[in-house]
């Protein structure tokens, strides 16, 4: 029989892996119709949902970071903002265009502007509420042969398609919403 000095409190923290994907990694699901549906749903119940579990935080929980070295609740919410307009634009571009090259852009350091530091996170609250209105709007008028177009990825060349897309960007949200649920459920602000 083997015993550990580590106390159980220190047994059931979370590591840093399991901090930074409370969900587990983006892993693409084979086209199925049942899978879009719940994917177009989780887009559109985003906004709501995040914005309820902000709602009741106060300034110092809203700059407390989801995990040590990490963002603050408010640079992720803005970021979720941020991401989500670039994912709707290569998301429309994909639409209107032949496998479009879709431009990067540097995510930590957008998070460190300006904009995520100095303004409420309702700015970005409202901004997802009326963005993801459009995006659903759209992915629930696709024809069928709609959904394989695809985008380039820039660096790996790999092409996506917007099934796929619509995958990164359910997670994506579902993602975020974890961080803050998980800190906090952590820091006791239930």
């Amino acid at each position: 029989m083997s015993t550990s000095n580590t106390t159980p409190e220190l047994q059931n923290q979370p590591s840093l892996e399991q901090l930074r994907y409370p969900i587990g990694h983006y892993n693409p699901a084979p086209y199925s119709e049942a899978q879009k549906i719940k994917w177009i749903s989780d887009l559109q119940s985003l906004p709501a949902l995040l914005e309820i579990a902000v709602q009741s935080l106060d300034a110092p929980a809203l700059h407390t970071p989801y995990r040590p070295g990490g963002w603050t609740i408010q640079q992720v919410v803005h970021h979720v903002a941020d991401s989500h307009m670039n994912g709707y634009i290569r998301f429309k571009m994909a639409l209107t265009e032949d496998k479009p090259v879709i431009k990067s852009y540097e995510e930590h350091l957008w998070a460190n502007l300006e904009d995520t530091k100095g303004l409420p996170i309702n700015i970005s609250l409202t901004l997802l509420h009326s963005l993801h209105l459009r995006w659903v709007k759209i992915y629930e008028s696709l024809q069928d042969e709609d959904w394989q177009r695809e985008m380039i990825y820039p660096g790996s060349g790999e092409a996506i398609s917007i099934y796929t897309h619509l995958g990164m960007y359910s997670w994506h949200g579902r993602h975020h919403l974890a961080h803050v649920m998980e800190l906090k459920t952590r820091m006791g602000w239930q």
